[in-house]
């Protein structure tokens, strides 16, 4: 059975590393003492080592070790047999890269489905779509594939932002882009905003977090939904 937190972000304005999600993290990972991390989107451009320690000071709160897969010899045994996993955000398309490359999608997809508990924070929650062609990231690197994990039936706009408008920039807003993306692609969109996040186990997937979500399905208006809206209808 699935039990996956898929998170906008992994820090709030005024918070620390994961610290306002860390309670949660307590529950999703209750019976793990190690938990493999999967640094590759690197946000920065940090290295896997500096993304680790970021990493592990955080989880070191709730007394679990965390292990680098970048340190394993055989990523995917690592994968397999893995107590728990996380992968942090970063850049959407390094991620996806290096995950295609590295052969990971499907050994990492049947982990999950087959019940290792699992976090996504920004570029790790993007991979939980069916694709990642609702990122906010620059491509920076060429992927052999955008297809994601496919954990839930829509794809995933972290930390959406309304239009401000007292702005005077006139470019796309995070609505414009994703009704763009609906020119050429059917499946919804959930928009999640900073603070908000996914909690799916099983077939159930439930928006958390004290803000609402913005919805866009295709060929209808968008939507807000409420926290503890159950969003499996959406497909």
């Amino acid at each position: 059975m699935q039990n996956i937190i898929i998170a906008s972000t992994s820090t709030i304005h005024g918070s620390g590393y994961l610290e306002y999600i860390l309670e949660d993290l307590e529950t999703l990972y209750k019976n793990a003492k190690t938990i493999l991390f999967i640094p590759y989107a690197r946000p920065s451009g940090i290295s896997h080592n500096e993304y680790t320690e970021i990493a592990s000071n955080a989880f070191a709160k709730i007394n679990k070790h965390i292990i680098g897969i970048h340190t394993q010899t055989n990523p995917i045994e690592a994968i397999e047999q893995a107590e728990a996993i996380f992968v942090g955000g970063g850049n959407t398309f390094v991620l996806i890269n290096q995950l295609h490359k590295s052969q990971l999608i499907t050994p990492l997809r049947a982990a999950i489905l087959n019940g290792t508990p699992y976090l996504g924070t920004s570029a790790g929650s993007n991979i939980c779509g069916l694709n990642i062609k609702t990122t906010n990231d620059m491509p920076i690197v060429y992927p052999p594939s955008y297809t994601a994990l496919a954990l839930v039936p829509f794809n995933i706009n972290p930390h959406y932002l309304d239009p401000d408008t007292n702005s005077k920039h006139k470019g796309e807003t995070r609505e414009t882009r994703i009704k763009e993306f609906h020119k050429f692609n059917t499946q919804p969109v959930i928009g999640l905003r900073e603070g908000s996040w996914l909690d799916v186990k099983g077939d159930s997937i439930i928006l958390k977090g004290p803000l609402t979500a913005r919805v866009f399905e295709y060929n209808k208006p968008p939507y807000e939904t409420e926290p503890n809206t159950e969003l499996n209808h959406l497909k």
